[in-house]
């Protein structure tokens, strides 16, 4: 005995796919909109965080600028006088800055903190021995230096700015920093506000998205609880359309397809009963007279026998219409090409001309050329033909003609028969229909119909005017020529 084992990833798609599209398409703008929100923020952060940086040194530098500035022209507050020395120079340019949140200042002689900031500045750089240390070291050139550098405490952005006074010895510096683990908790805090404002917009989104989707999805559900109520038996019911849109386009769609299959479900089930009734009569005719029989009177056996091959031979006629039917459904059924019409005319003419003793005739010949199957219109033309042979008297007249009215043509038959009743001249282009005035067992009913349908094949229509005890005009109507249709996706397939 075989097991076959399923991966879990297999398992998952097939829980997927049986899950419901409402429920995927939620969770997908879930995921999309998460996704677009995390994104943007990481975005926003990283922009943030390297403005952060580029603002900092902005101010580093500004500060060392105004040192720098304050160190050729500046002048003690107290008496006006210029600046002498590195001390005074350090404690004016204390005075003059004011250290914004995040940042401190502090001056530094011989290697160690001399001079601290105002009280009312928070970061308090003198607290840091490590940064004391770190800047002590740095201060032994004449150069600005601009660097970061961690302690036990923070990491800082710093700025170190020599100073001097006229003597050589007497050497300074001012440390500007600021606490960038201080700038980035600031930074962090405002965007953990983002993320929750980002996840509450997400909370929304899939509450939105849920009820949106779910009247969206209304009319589908409508329209699947209705499809799976119908079945072969029960066709009658139909999709509730509201509304304009695409949705609603496919309710009609699916209401005009229950149509289609309601009116061929009806019509096989009439081809069915119809086909029926018209095999029973000669099935009981053979098995009639096959039963009644006299095997040892020849002449007998030579009746009955002309009889079943008569009927045998109706029955062959009546199979081979049908199948003839069945094939005008199809695209291949008529094959056009440009055909004669003066040529066509005369070959019908003369085929038609030994159906029976009439007064055959032609009332017009149109000259000029048409997309037609030749096959089937002159089959068409012949059935009409025919049936005018049937339905009158030996002598009287048979007309046939041709003519071009605008775009289409005219082909018809004329005659002086019995005529169709108005009450039928509808009902004789159905199946295995006959006129009133009609013997149940001449033909088997379907002539007009493939008439119709070859006509219908080729685009055209079937025209009849008939005053009964008078005779009849039937005639077929075509476009000279015909765009054939393009294939749908299932011929193409």
């Amino acid at each position: 005995m075989t097991t076959t084992e399923t991966s879990p990833g297999t398992g998952l798609r097939s829980r997927w796919r049986r899950t419901p599209v409402r429920v995927r398409l939620t969770f997908l703008l879930a995921l999309v909109t998460v996704g677009a929100l995390v994104l943007s923020g990481i975005t926003a952060y990283l922009l943030n965080r390297a403005a952060m940086y580029e603002r900092i040194d902005e101010a580093l530098n500004r500060t060392v600028t105004e040192i720098q500035m304050l160190a050729e022209d500046g002048v003690v507050p107290e008496t006006g006088q210029p600046i002498s020395s590195a001390n005074e120079l350090i404690r004016v340019a204390m005075l003059r800055t004011l250290p914004v949140e995040n940042e401190g200042i502090l001056g530094l002689e011989d290697g160690r903190a001399t001079l601290g900031a105002n009280s009312a500045v928070k970061l308090r750089l003198e607290d840091d021995p490590q940064l004391v240390a770190w800047a002590a070291e740095q201060t032994g050139g004449r150069a600005v230096r601009l660097e970061t550098t961690q302690t036990d405490t923070t990491e800082y952005r710093a700025a170190i700015v020599p100073v001097g006074g006229p003597e050589q010895e007497d050497r300074g510096a001012l440390l500007v920093a600021f606490d960038l683990d201080a700038e980035r908790a600031e930074l962090n805090r405002n965007f953990a506000g983002y993320f929750v404002a980002a996840a509450l917009s997400v909370l929304i989104a899939l509450l939105l998205g849920w009820f949106v989707l779910r009247r969206a999805f209304e009319p589908l559900e409508t329209l699947g609880s209705t499809v799976r109520g119908i079945s072969e038996a029960d066709l009658d019911d139909r999709v509730h359309v509201r509304g304009e849109d695409d949705v609603a386009a496919l309710g009609h769609h699916v209401n005009a397809m229950l149509d289609r299959l309601q009116d061929s479900f009806a019509s096989q089930r009439q081809l069915i009963d119809d086909v029926g009734h018209e095999l029973r009569t000669p099935i009981t005719i053979v098995q009639g007279n096959l039963e009644v029989m006299d095997a040892d009177d020849p002449r007998d056996v030579r009746e009955s026998t002309d009889v079943c091959f008569d009927e045998l031979a109706r029955m062959r006629r009546l199979v081979d219409d049908l199948v003839l039917l069945a094939k005008s459904a199809r695209p291949d059924f008529v094959q056009p090409e440009l055909v004669d019409v003066e040529d066509l005319t005369h070959t019908v003419f003369g085929k038609a001309a030994q159906l029976g003793e009439r007064d055959w005739g032609l009332d017009a010949v149109a000259r000029t050329t048409a997309s037609l199957d030749a096959q089937r219109i002159t089959q068409a033309w012949l059935q009409l033909a025919s049936n005018a042979v049937r339905y009158s008297e030996p002598g009287t007249a048979v007309h046939l003609g041709s003519s071009v009215v605008e775009s289409s043509l005219r082909l018809w038959v004329r005659d002086e028969g019995v005529g169709v009743a108005p009450e039928d001249r509808e009902r004789i282009f159905e199946r295995f229909s006959r006129g009133s005035t009609v013997c149940r067992t001449d033909g088997s009913g379907l002539g007009l119909t493939i008439v119709a349908a070859i006509a219908e094949a080729h685009g055209g229509t079937v025209d009849l005017q008939s005053v009964p005890g008078m005779g009849s005009l039937f005639s077929v109507t075509v476009p000279l020529h015909r765009t054939p249709p393009l294939p749908t996706d299932d011929e193409e397939d």
